[in-house]
Parts: structure tokens; C-alpha cells; sequence
């Protein structure tokens, strides 16, 4: 087991709140202080110091553990991982639902190496988009999801699974658009695609937006599309822009097909999430979400 010092160490640096480090622990504050001045006198340094109103902040020493401590608690996950794997016999259905970009350009490679391991276990994915999914959760046609957007439904748990970016992209030969950064109101300017309404993507898109003033009304949307493959066809061959994933587009910026547009002051960075219904645990869904942590894509 990882020294319970680091586990201590791990979540005050994580928190920099010793109040929130005990209540998480389940441990005295006297206590996680404790640990933390044991670990300061082993190492001989200082690993956290006070930056005004009752706040604290890591030291550099502080730094250096922390990165070790990620790198120590992430071996023993996959340790643990393993070693319950010699014990238990896994079998049954897995019914996995994914919204579009994850299911085309995330989860295939992960979906396979999990075949490899756990040939046993049957695997029902089905694809829509985040509304949809979410939905099929609600009515228990699927153990767990895995979705883009911000929406947040308080039957159904969001646990971070991966980060991902959208990026404005164009066709290379878009005659319409020579340069290669604008600003965020010249967006009104140029005909646009977008997804369906119920897609994580809109709804992510919409978000972005607001700290611009910019309302999707105000764009000039060409079409709306239900798939991000039909949104790249539809870009080579007009001359539309598009939000899109970044990794949906990597084939086609090496291909010279499509390039990406720079909007000036806009960053859209969004994550990938696990979700399942609260108080609804089935063992092979939480098998598939650690196997899945351990074995992200590149």
C-alpha cells in the first residue's frame, strides 16, 4: 500500500485546504497536519507555506513531491487493477453508450484492447448524441456513457474521463478565407455548420460564446448536421467553417485536407465524461471505467 503520509500529502495539495484534506480522509485536521510535518522532517524542506488569508500554496519542494506522488498513485491503480484481475472471472454484457465523437475517434481503440483482455465479456455500444445517450441512461438501456458537453443532470454522475478541444476548421481551399486568425465577432461574417440540437458540441459551442456577446442566433448557420463525418464532407466542398474536435480532424490536417482557423481570444476546451445513474453500480461498468483510465488512446 502507497505510505498513508502521501495520501495525506496528495489531497492537501490537491485541496491546499487542510479543512477539506480531513473531511475527505476521514481523518482530524491535528492529524493531517501531522502527517504533513512527519513528511517535511523526512525530507528536510518545507513543502507548503502560507500566502495570505489563511491560504496555502505548494513550495517548490512541494511541486517536485506532488508530480512524484501522481506518478506513485497511478502505479498502484494499475497494480491494484491487475492484481484483482487474477482473482475474479469476468463475464456477461456490457451495454455502453457513447455520443458521436467519442464513439468515432476516442473509444474504438479502447474498445479493442478491452476485447483482448476480457474476451468474456460481451460489449453493446450503442452511439447517439449527448442528449440521446443521457437519455438512454435515464431508461436503463445502458450501464454507463461516455459524453461531451456541460450539461448536468442530477439523476446521472460526471466523472472527468478525458480532455478534449474544439477548434475552428476550414476546407484548405476555401477561396472565402485567406488568413488564419480572426477575431471572435468576425464569426458573424462567414456561413457556418453546426450539430443538431442535443448534440454536447452546440451546447459547448453555445457556452464559449457567451463571454463574447455572441448568441448562436447571431451566426450565419448553413446547416445543421448529425455527425461530425458529414460536417468534414460538407466543408470540403463549400465554403463553410465548423467547430469541430480536434481529434476528429487529425487524418485530414495531415492530408491537407482541412486547416485550422485561429479565433483570436477564444479557447474551448472541454472534457469527456463517464456517466452513470446515481445508486445504479454494476461491477462491469466500473470494470470498463478503470480499464478505461489505465489505457487511455493517444
Amino acid at each position: 500500500m502507497l505510505d498513508f503520509r502521501l495520501q495525506v500529502f496528495y489531497t492537501v495539495a490537491k485541496r491546499l485546504n487542510f479543512t477539506k484534506a480531513s473531511a475527505e480522509l476521514y481523518i482530524s485536521q491535528p492529524a493531517v497536519t501531522k502527517h504533513i510535518k512527519e513528511l517535511e522532517a523526512a525530507y528536510k524542506t518545507t513543502l507548503f507555506e502560507r500566502s495570505g488569508n489563511k491560504k496555502i500554496v505548494l513550495t517548490t519542494a512541494g511541486e517536485i513531491l506532488l508530480q512524484y506522488t501522481d506518478q506513485l498513485l497511478s502505479i498502484y491503480r494499475e497494480l491494484e487493477f491487475d492484481m484483482n484481475l487474477l482473482v475474479k472471472q469476468h463475464t456477461g454484457v456490457l451495454r455502453l453508450g457513447a455520443s458521436t465523437t467519442v464513439a468515432q475517434y476516442v473509444i474504438s481503440p479502447v474498445l479493442a484492447l478491452f476485447h483482448k483482455k476480457f474476451k468474456d465479456i460481451q460489449v453493446q455500444l450503442i452511439t447517439g448524441n449527448t442528449g440521446e445517450i443521457e437519455q438512454a441512461l435515464l431508461n436503463k438501456e445502458i450501464e454507463v456513457g461516455i459524453i461531451e458537453g456541460i450539461s448536468r443532470n442530477p439523476q446521472i454522475s460526471y466523472e472527468e474521463y478525458l480532455k478534449d478541444e474544439l477548434v475552428l476548421v476550414s476546407a484548405v481551399n476555401n477561396p472565402t478565407l485567406k488568413k488564419d486568425i480572426i477575431k471572435p465577432e468576425e464569426l458573424k461574417n462567414y456561413p457556418l455548420l453546426m450539430r443538431e440540437p442535443g448534440s454536447g458540441t452546440l451546447e459547448v459551442i453555445a457556452h464559449a460564446l457567451k463571454p463574447h456577446h455572441i448568441k448562436l442566433a447571431d451566426l450565419q448557420i448553413e446547416m445543421q448536421l448529425g455527425s461530425t463525418e458529414s460536417i468534414k464532407s460538407y466543408l470540403l466542398h463549400s465554403n463553410c467553417l465548423a467547430f469541430l474536435s480536434v481529434h476528429s480532424i487529425l487524418k485530414a490536417l495531415k492530408k491537407n485536407e482541412l486547416r485550422i482557423i485561429d479565433v483570436k481570444g477564444l479557447s474551448i476546451d472541454r472534457p469527456f465524461h463517464f456517466t452513470r445513474l446515481h445508486g445504479q453500480p454494476s461491477s462491469l461498468a466500473e470494470l470498463f471505467i478503470r480499464f478505461a483510465r489505465n489505457y487511455k488512446p493517444n
